[in-house]
């Protein structure tokens, strides 16, 4: 056995803790992204001078149910409490929460006396379209500065966390949920069994969960690996949430495939003896899941190789630009793009600054990398040769935005999958 060979066994060999849904030994890697700080800590100026703490970003697979995972190297109330992201600043994912809300509303009769919840609320941004369709509902979300926001647009807004004990608080206030919606909040939490328990808990017998996560088969085959960060805990795919609800006494009776957040899930659970029949989506789908080896240990060992060739690929495009004496800009400060920035060493060498739409954002400085972020009217000011996109799974609605930057010869740049330069001259309006 040659050197290589022997570091990899014994990586492969050693514990990684115990599976946050089983309690298996963890032992397989995922895709290991080095050190970062936490991706939602955006820096005041003076804080750029201080201390910075760093975590491993280390994902393990589980070998018996195949949950994806990070361990909790942060408590959540230290990531959650205060915080950054406002869903309401895009407005694709707003449209998006409008258009599931009316949906919903008719798919399950909803009316003045159904009882909704959405747990990690936000901003508001989904629960402010049912106040004019007359549906009663309440907002759980933990960060307290992100929760008066909601609560200014009339959405009733708890600042909780949520689990099984404030389940069964408002179990024994009577308040049991004809709807439960968790959008991209799964994989926020530590304790999935708890979270889980909690929902079955508040959910009525014939109520409905609906959770809104990214799919791990596109995570996967699109090499989006800068999802991975701090702040998510787990990474699905069908076949670990349909064990996940069996846990719980709950099952998965409709599944639809989402274009949101490159490439989404939308689970609908039930308890397991409410009448909701499995449709056939359920089943197609975790039998397509079965077949391409999400059962499979041997296919997720294969995805680090492709996360290094494409931090190669795209910093070579970016010494080449710079050496050339482009100048680069960047567009958006998401969670996602902190992972990217950090694993692949992106600071103010490469990019002179990015903007974002989120005024809490402006004069502070990406984590780790210590990016300035500044008002998108910057871009007009600095006029760039590229603006790399940062939130790539909003390339679309971003391009649209900027469609004038071709004015003055302007490219995007969109690093996942693969890097890809956009003209927005060639792009039909």
């Amino acid at each position: 056995m040659n050197a290589h060979s022997r570091f990899k066994s014994i990586r492969s060999k050693s514990s990684h803790g115990n599976c946050r849904l089983c309690g298996a030994t963890l032992k397989s890697t995922f895709v290991d992204l080095g050190m970062s700080p936490l991706c939602e800590s955006f820096l005041t100026a003076d804080q750029t001078d201080a201390m910075e703490p760093y975590y491993p970003l280390h994902t393990v697979v589980c070998g018996v149910c195949f949950l994806v995972q990070l361990q909790e190297y942060v408590k959540p109330e230290h990531i959650f409490t205060e915080y950054a992201y406002f869903s309401s600043y895009s407005t694709s994912w707003v449209e998006h929460a409008r258009r599931y809300c009316e949906m919903i509303k008719a798919r399950l009769s909803l009316g003045a006396e159904s009882r909704v919840y959405e747990i990690a609320s936000n901003d508001g941004y989904l629960l402010q379209h049912f106040l004019p369709l007359g549906v009663p509902v309440t907002g759980i979300e933990p960060a307290a500065n992100v929760a008066e926001v909601a609560r200014q647009k009339n959405v009733p807004t708890m600042v909780e966390f949520f689990g099984l004990e404030l389940a069964r608080k408002l179990v024994s206030d009577g308040k049991r949920a004809d709807l439960i919606i968790g959008n991209n909040v799964l994989a926020q939490v530590p304790d999935l069994n708890d979270f889980t328990a909690g929902m079955a808990c508040l959910l009525a017998p014939q109520g409905v969960i609906t959770l809104e996560f990214p799919h791990l088969e596109r995570l996967i085959d699109e090499n989006q690996f800068d999802t991975i960060y701090h702040e998510h805990f787990s990474y699905f795919s069908l076949v670990t949430i349909d064990r996940l609800a069996r846990r719980h006494d709950l099952k998965v009776f409709d599944v639809e495939q989402i274009p949101t957040h490159g490439g989404s899930l939308r689970v609908y659970l039930c308890r397991a003896d409410a009448i909701h029949a499995v449709s056939a989506a359920v089943t197609a789908l975790l039998a397509h899941e079965r077949r391409i080896g999400l059962e499979d240990i041997g296919q997720y060992e294969q995805f680090t190789s492709r996360v290094h060739r494409t931090k190669r690929e795209l910093l070579s495009f970016l010494i080449e630009s710079k050496n050339k004496g482009a100048r680069i800009c960047g567009y958006g400060a998401p969670g996602k793009g902190n992972t990217l920035l950090n694993y692949c060493g992106i600071g103010t060498d490469f990019l002179d600054f990015t903007v974002d739409r989120n005024p809490y954002k402006h004069g502070r400085y990406t984590p780790g990398m210590h990016i300035p972020i500044l008002p998108v009217e910057a871009i007009d000011e600095a006029r760039p040769d590229y603006l790399f996109i940062l939130p790539w799974n909003l390339k679309r609605e971003i391009v649209a935005q900027m469609r004038h930057v071709a004015d003055w010869g302007c490219k995007f740049i969109v690093p996942i999958p693969n890097v890809e330069i956009i003209d927005p001259r060639e792009v039909a309006p």
